[in-house]
């Protein structure tokens, strides 16, 4: 498949301190990839490099063919990046369909339709159209932040831990969404130390330890020990 996203050989520095070492991806447009590690493994990093949030130290991030070094994150999310950050981040003091339709670069008519395809994606949003974001559970939070960003129309969503704070029910939700939003053609690069359901909502997964990519393959075919060494080994490096 041709790449919508490349990285190559991606380097970042946080702190005077070296956190991606050389990282490369890919993933395909309509594709679901994965991305998981411990905590501090880089995966947040990563996907702020990606966005241009985060200036990359070395190699470069390509995104359908076009180069994005030196590019703006307003410029990037034009091109067709979406982005949900950990935590959620809505403005809390606006109302669910101001949250989403803020978001939008549609006239009315274009701003209607996404309007209805993210309420048809996430009906509890629909039913809290008039509340305040503050007043949504946390799920529904993730609901609402992953709902404005598909407000852009993007060709690429990147998620940073979806499934953080919530319930087990809420967190099936959630990534039953992600799975649908997929197989609509959006194409999802996903972070998340959830990593049986990260699984099971994607096509690819790549493991990251310690800023480096260690293991890259099909998200049903992970060798043994793989996930374990992946997310405990960096436990005990830093340790």
């Amino acid at each position: 498949m041709t790449a919508l996203l490349s990285v190559e050989g991606v380097g970042a520095d946080h702190g005077g301190l070296r956190v991606l070492h050389a990282v490369s991806l890919a993933v395909a447009a309509g594709e679901a990839v994965a991305l998981l590690g411990a905590n501090g493994a880089g995966k947040s990093t990563l996907l702020r490099s990606i966005l241009g949030l985060h200036p990359a130290a070395a190699g470069r991030v390509l995104f359908d063919g076009a180069d994005l070094s030196g590019m703006r994150a307003d410029r990037r999310v034009r091109l067709g990046l979406g982005y949900v950050p950990e935590g959620r981040r809505v403005f809390p003091g606006m109302s669910v369909r101001d949250n989403l339709e803020v978001a939008s670069r549609q006239g009315r008519a274009g701003r209607r339709d996404d309007l209805e395809r993210v309420f048809a994606l996430f009906p509890q949003l629909r039913q809290k159209a008039a509340e305040r974001a503050w007043r949504l559970s946390g799920g529904q939070q993730q609901m609402l932040a992953i709902g404005r960003a598909l407000m852009g129309r993007p060709r690429l969503l990147l998620l940073d831990e979806p499934s953080l704070g919530l319930s087990p029910l809420l967190a099936g939700e959630v990534y039953a969404a992600v799975r649908a939003v997929a197989d609509a053609g959006t194409a999802v690069l996903l972070a998340d130390q959830s990593a049986a359901r990260a699984l099971a909502a994607t096509s690819r997964v790549v493991l990251l330890a310690l800023g480096r990519v260690v293991h890259e393959g099909p998200s049903g075919a992970l060798p043994a020990g793989a996930l374990h060494d992946a997310f405990l080994g960096d436990a005990h490096a830093a340790g």
